[in-house]
């Protein structure tokens, strides 16, 4: 049975992932927008990984005697200055994610509750690919420019990454 700090906590962290997950709808949505349709298509992949992620948490929460609370969540932002800002404000979110996830892992382990600690082991792998994958894209970025004649090179990376990802190479 879950305590009630751990309890709160988790149920803390569907609201994140929930966010997380709306975010990248957002984000999916202006790259629509601007054209930029493998862009679009990646950010639709990670709306549907961090859907995924707060069903897990959802999942696990009741499978150990909890109730998972489905939240109320805040708008996403729905406008970025260029695709630079976007993978920028994608790249921060993560590392707040990463802080979320090494936060419960910590009150886990305060509370003895060893087999949430357990369960947290997956995000907190997958938190470091996030980080990575994003930081490689703010890198290729960098490397490229954002001005709208790079942009097509932007989108042949992330064309790349899509490929991956499609594949069954990369990690949920």
């Amino acid at each position: 049975m879950l305590s009630d700090k751990i309890l709160n906590a988790l149920n803390k962290q569907i609201e994140e992932e929930f966010y997380s997950s709306n975010l990248y709808l957002a984000m999916a949505s202006w790259c629509d927008k601007e054209g930029l349709s493998n862009c679009a298509a990646f950010m639709y992949d990670h709306f549907e990984e961090e859907k995924m992620h707060m069903l897990k948490f959802m999942h696990y929460i009741n499978e150990v005697g909890g109730h998972a609370i489905v939240p109320m969540i805040k708008q996403p932002p729905t406008d970025f200055d260029s695709v630079r800002s976007l993978f920028k404000d994608a790249f921060v979110h993560e590392q707040f994610i990463t802080s979320c996830i090494s936060n419960l892992a910590k009150l886990s382990s305060q509370e003895n509750d060893f087999q949430t600690l357990n369960f947290l082991q997956w995000f907190i792998t997958e938190q470091i690919e996030e980080e990575t994958t994003f930081q490689k894209i703010l890198d290729k970025i960098k490397l490229i420019g954002d001005s709208p004649s790079s942009l097509y090179f932007i989108e042949q990376e992330i064309e790349k990454l899509n490929a991956v990802t499609l594949s069954g190479n990369s990690a949920e």
